[in-house]
């Protein structure tokens, strides 16, 4: 039976595993309306962050829950999980979009340039990446390590706690206690 007021800030993977299993088996349409309220922003920002126009970022967005819903039974949950599936459908559908342009730049051409960086800009900010830097190296192995594959790596905390072995509020913990950290020593610094 799936919830009818899921707080989807708080899921675990197998919840949605879950979800698209009850779509698959009974097209229940509860099950997809958490799947679509969890993962709809996430992959619309998912797009956008590869460089994908807002607009046609959410149209593929929109166009990737149509496709869990269409094929939800070719899920398996023993070869990737809800999220790796669900964004790797969302990939897939960017880069077929990308090849009807027939321009592998098309995205790029519509973002606006940026003006040219001042001198003073670059030796700033080439300045506060040095500090940062140096900031990271100085957490402790298991908060460099997480902030390293949440922020760097971009990927979910739930995936992070698998790939780890280690339970998802301990990771959560450790991306909050290594922000912490790196606050005070990058604010100590400035």
């Amino acid at each position: 039976m799936t919830p009818r007021n899921l707080d989807t800030s708080a899921v675990s993977p197998d919840v949605h595993a879950r979800h698209i299993s009850d779509v698959a088996t009974s097209r229940d349409r509860a099950s997809f309306a958490a799947l679509f309220a969890y993962f709809a922003p996430r992959v619309k920002s998912y797009l956008m962050r590869l460089g994908t126009p807002p607009a046609l970022a959410e149209e593929l967005a929109q166009e990737t829950m149509l496709s869990v819903w269409r094929k939800a039974e070719l899920f398996d949950a023993d070869r990737a999980s809800a999220s790796t599936w669900i964004f790797t459908i969302a990939r897939n559908l960017r880069i077929d979009a990308a090849r009807r342009f027939r321009d592998p730049n098309a995205f790029a051409a519509e973002i606006e340039p940026d003006a040219p960086e001042e001198p003073f800009a670059i030796v700033a900010r080439h300045q506060s990446q040095t500090v940062v830097r140096d900031a990271l190296k100085q957490l402790p192995a298991e908060q460099r390590q997480v902030l390293t594959l949440s922020f760097f790596e971009d990927r979910p905390h739930s995936e992070i706690a698998a790939a780890l072995g280690i339970p998802l509020g301990t990771v959560k913990s450790r991306v909050r206690l290594a922000i912490s950290k790196l606050r005070e020593l990058v604010e100590g610094v400035t």
